[in-house]
């Protein structure tokens, strides 16, 4: 059954109180579809998303429980424009929240804040993760947590940009692809300026396990999918594997290596964290 989704305002470009717009992908036909407090970005080609804009209020987070919520397709696409149940059925592929679902669920009313826990449960807001979370996605999801109560200093508020890293080893399950890796990159003020961080967490098998010749055809079966290990990385480095316009924070990325190396080539230099104390920043977290 189509459902409403006139009138919602989408991710708030001046959420920090400067002009924070959605990156832009150059190329691929893109479609941006505004949420309650946040915006997809679709690629049309892949039927998922480029890139998801959150922002998050953690004044007014509420804590709202998802039961009895389906998850949908958006009535604003053609369904072989996004993926839907037939992707995720008989299989042990999650629907994998590219926006936080407790991070969206906010508001200055609890009508408000339900509206936005429901807007997380369209198709085009998942992507395709192993469903057996584990210490290494606790740590993912963590991070914006974590964040959000140490480095946010306007309000308590962040931007958070999420999305699937495609490649070219991604598997062909169904007709889609099964992107590896996933990013994220967050942004606040600190000390009034404009500061943000890049992480990609990955869930590919070892190497020994899943070799590239299987990555390289389509599958019939769902791709088996690794540990997943979260590492803080240049932002740059999501730039150049994203094909997304990610300068205005590449030039104010906080992890101190993107500065200091600035032509190391992608990945050399990415940082494995195993708890957020790993981070490593120019600034302190913990003076807030």
């Amino acid at each position: 059954m189509a459902h409403d989704l006139s009138g919602r305002s989408g991710f708030d470009d001046e959420f920090l109180g400067l002009p924070v717009p959605v990156p832009a992908l150059a190329g691929p036909e893109t479609v941006l579809l505004p949420y309650t407090h946040f915006s997809v970005l679709m690629r049309l080609d892949k039927r998922l998303a480029a890139i998801t804009a959150l922002g998050i209020n953690g004044e007014k987070l509420m804590d709202l429980d998802r039961s009895g919520i389906q998850w949908r397709l958006d009535p604003r696409l053609a369904e072989d424009q996004q993926t839907g149940e037939r992707l995720y059925a008989r299989n042990d592929i999650d629907r994998g929240h590219l926006v936080r679902r407790a991070s969206a669920v906010w508001g200055d009313s609890r009508t408000e804040a339900a509206q936005a826990n429901q807007d997380t449960f369209h198709y085009t807001n998942a992507a395709p993760q192993a469903a057996k979370f584990n210490q290494g996605l606790d740590l993912w999801l963590g991070l914006e947590s974590y964040l959000l109560e140490h480095a946010a200093d306007y309000g308590r508020r962040l931007i958070v940009f999420t999305g699937p890293v495609f490649g070219d080893n991604d598997p062909v399950y169904r007709g889609v692809d099964i992107p590896l890796l996933f990013f994220k990159v967050a942004a606040f003020l600190q000390d009034g300026e404009l500061a943000a961080t890049g992480y990609v967490v990955d869930q590919t098998a070892q190497l020994g396990e899943l070799p590239d010749v299987t990555l390289q055809k389509a599958v019939e079966e769902a791709p088996p999918l690794g540990p997943f290990r979260t590492f803080q990385v240049p932002i740059r480095d999501i730039a150049a594997l994203t094909g997304l316009d990610l300068s205005q924070l590449v030039a104010v990325d906080r992890m101190p290596i993107a500065a200091q190396l600035p032509s190391a080539r992608v990945a050399t230099t990415w940082r494995k964290l195993l708890s957020p104390e790993d981070l490593d920043l120019d600034f302190d977290l913990n003076k807030n």
